[in-house]
């Protein structure tokens, strides 16, 4: 249903934009993730996301767009989700809870305007909503920790459900699938596309280099891989943020199904016609990814981008999570989290303390050499060499 038809403040005749208002081209979809796929510069984001996350509140700053308008509550509060901070922090404005008839009213890559809260196809006014500031962020934040309690009950009964359905799984690695890839004794780099992935990768360069470990492209954590310079040995996932050029990098792959067996991402793969291997799980795709390399014999297993507090947990914001916390018990003690080995690997010297070192050290053997026989010797015979090369050079203009 269409809301009144209402004159656009401050619009021209020609349609240029007046000041406080934003233009762009509108590109909708209920799923976040797969919406950030197809936005460009400047688009007005159209989704429809309750307690939006972090990570798909940095894919969106990563794509640049103007505007984010939200059919749902972006800080429903039921806990304190991270998202809405991220977009007002990055300048991008943050409509909210436009409700669903927003999807009704515009169509995909038409420009659409937005003026304070409300939205305008053309002279119409098709939306409105809350336009979140940092201020009323912070006090949505705040009354969305009374809810805290409540997830933490219903996160634990999800883990306990989860962990009655999968305890094979967990326990013994039944139904992982057999694999090519050799995990034997290796580490395992699992990336996911997710907390400061790009940060991580860079950091984790020269451990990357020495240890050589197995390369794990969890869905997008694919794209992350070879953004970074390197090509995953597996790539594993639902498929649904994984571009076709991973897919086709010659990667191992493992689509992950529904705990029936259901694949929908086998499909895709085969109109690709690249083969793949269907790995049935209630789990999440990160959570399969470290469950094999545990199971296949990796020796340390290294995350990036994935979950490590409370909050991240809850913030992704399903019941899935349950599964992301056993997975973390089975496979803690080769666990490690990118950030900690990044410290380990992290190269602070600088230039100026590398010259001196290097300074030192020729000090160090000048003195050593001269003040030995056997040095003293070796620096007159190189003395007479030099006087006898002048010599030499002399004669030849003379």
């Amino acid at each position: 249903m269409r809301v009144p038809s209402l004159r656009l403040p401050g619009r021209n005749p020609e349609g240029d934009s007046s000041e406080g208002r934003l233009v762009g081209t509108a590109r909708l979809d209920r799923r976040t993730k797969r919406l950030c796929g197809r936005l460009e510069s400047g688009d007005v984001a159209i989704i429809d996301h309750v307690d939006l996350d972090r990570v798909a509140a940095d894919t969106l700053v990563g794509t640049d767009v103007a505007v984010v308008v939200n059919a749902a509550k972006s800080i429903s509060g039921r806990y304190p989700n991270l998202g809405p901070e991220v977009l007002v922090k990055a300048g991008i404005v943050l409509i909210d809870d436009v409700g669903d008839e927003i999807f009704e009213n515009v169509r995909e890559g038409r420009s659409v305007a937005v003026d304070g809260g409300d939205i305008y196809l053309g002279d119409v006014l098709i939306g409105s909503g809350t336009v979140q500031t940092e201020e009323s962020v912070a006090a949505d934040m705040e009354a969305a920790k009374e809810g805290l309690s409540v997830q933490l009950e219903a996160f634990a009964a999800n883990t306990m459900e989860y962990l009655k359905r999968e305890r094979d799984l967990l326990l013994d690695g039944v139904g992982v699938p057999d694999v090519k890839t050799s995990f034997n004794g290796r580490h395992a780099l699992v990336v996911i596309r997710g907390y400061n992935y790009k940060e991580d990768i860079d950091v984790l360069r020269p451990y990357i280099r020495e240890f050589k470990p197995v390369l794990v492209g969890v869905d997008g954590g694919a794209d992350a891989l070879l953004e970074a310079g390197y090509t995953p040995d597996m790539i594993v996932g639902d498929m649904d943020s994984v571009s076709d050029d991973a897919l086709r990098c010659g990667a191992e792959i493992v689509v992950h199904a529904y705990a029936d067996g259901r694949a929908p991402g086998m499909e895709r793969m085969d109109r690709l016609g690249v083969p793949a291997i269907p790995f049935p799980a209630a789990a999440t795709s990160e959570d399969i990814a470290m469950l094999m390399a545990d199971e296949k014999g990796a020796e340390l297993i290294c995350a990036v981008g994935t979950h490590v507090t409370m909050v991240e947990f809850l913030d992704k914001g399903r019941g899935g999570m349950a599964s992301t916390f056993l997975t973390r018990l089975r496979v803690g003690g080769k666990l490690v989290d990118a950030k900690g080995v990044s410290r380990l690997y992290r190269q602070d010297m600088s230039i100026s303390a590398l010259l001196l070192l290097i300074v030192s050290a020729l000090a160090a053997m000048a003195t050593a050499v001269a003040i030995s026989t056997v040095g003293r010797s070796f620096v007159d015979v190189i003395a007479d060499w030099w006087d006898g090369l002048l010599y030499q050079i002399q004669r030849l203009f003379s």
